[in-house]
């Protein structure tokens, strides 16, 4: 698999640089660009895997959230420049949809597959169920109810406060969990799950591929944004599904990845810190700094999503608190977030 990721990373990205210089056809670049970005997703999840080892598994997930995050967060950004706020609140929509639905999904069904309980930190689990409550129902949908009789100038206001607050609140939390209260609520026999283990890549080696790997990553998706299109007209795909499910998947390929992979070696606090980690990370880092970013353009974002938007992430939210809450999985468990997932997907298609 390793050789097949370095083969593909060898010939995607020359084929990306080549075939956007030489405006080869938008179908086919489309191919090469998702396939480049899926094997450079792979040496970031091995990266992270040697990180989580020797810097712990909160550590690790956070930096894979965060560099998978910062490839979304580039192609917002040129989005937004393109005054395309509503793809990118709609691939907002769906980094929360697939990191609590298909991410986690895929990690619990293809870990379960191979063994029949799976544990993880009950208390992570029940400390990040009241952050996700709180980001994306209390932030997310507060602004949808206030804004129905505002002007467009005191939405952006709102927008633009609840943004600076969402800020603050995930800085403090990173300070809660990494600072004061690291290690606090670890299990006794867990302090050290990973003590016998050795990293694939030193600390420093493991940084260095993780920062080319998303330099690679967010030149190939910026590319991949000018194709959606001519894409979306030869297939048939809305503005909407687009953003949702495409761009959504694409931009956290390197997650989904990295998540799996710890899944189906039984690293579950690493997944489950990927998936719930980078949700959390959306909602209060990455949406907020758009908002803040799209005052320098033209045309600025409010926080303001569609009610299916905001239905659909209420709904995975309290999904994803009902199935984790206990510490537990199972695959049966990660099928149900996946059909969850599919059910939405088939939605925003149609709708």
């Amino acid at each position: 698999m390793n050789k097949i990721f370095l083969g593909l990373v060898a010939v995607g990205v020359p084929i990306s640089v080549i075939g956007s210089l030489l405006h080869w056809p938008s179908v086919l670049m489309f191919v090469v660009y998702c396939l480049t970005i899926i094997a450079l997703a792979g040496f970031m999840g091995r990266a992270t895997e040697s990180l989580a080892i020797v810097m712990g598994p909160r550590v690790g997930g956070l930096l894979n959230a965060t560099f998978g995050n910062a490839v979304e967060l580039i192609i917002s950004i040129f989005s937004l420049k393109a005054g395309l706020v509503g793809v990118v609140l709609a691939s907002l929509t769906g980094s929360v949809l697939g990191n609590l639905l298909l991410v986690a999904g895929l990690s619990f069904f293809i870990g379960g597959t191979k063994y029949k309980r799976q544990k993880f930190n009950v208390f992570d689990a029940r400390h990040n169920a009241g952050l996700l409550v709180f980001a994306v129902i209390v932030a997310f949908v507060i602004p949808e109810v206030f804004t129905q009789n505002m002007s467009e100038a005191s939405t952006m206001s709102l927008s633009v406060g609840i943004s600076i607050i969402l800020i603050l609140l995930y800085l403090a939390a990173l300070f809660f969990k990494l600072v004061t209260h690291r290690g606090v609520y670890q299990h006794n026999e867990k302090k050290e799950e990973h003590e016998d283990e050795v990293p694939e890549w030193s600390r420093k080696k493991a940084i260095i591929i993780l920062a080319l790997a998303t330099v690679a990553v967010a030149y190939v998706s910026e590319k991949l944004v000018h194709t959606f299109s001519e894409v979306g007209e030869a297939f048939g795909w809305t503005e909407l599904f687009i953003g949702v499910i495409i761009v959504a998947i694409v931009g956290n390929a390197a997650e989904h990845a990295s998540a799996v992979i710890m899944a189906y070696k039984n690293k579950m606090d690493v997944a489950v810190e990927i998936a719930v980690g980078s949700t959390l990370q959306v909602a209060m880092f990455v949406a907020p700094v758009l908002v803040l970013i799209s005052l320098l353009y033209p045309t600025h974002m409010p926080l303001v999503f569609t009610w299916p938007e905001l239905i659909s992430m209420v709904t995975a939210v309290f999904l994803m608190i009902m199935i984790s809450n206990d510490g537990e999985t199972n695959w049966f468990e990660g099928l149900t977030l996946l059909a969850a997932y599919f059910i939405m997907g088939i939605g925003f298609y149609l709708l």
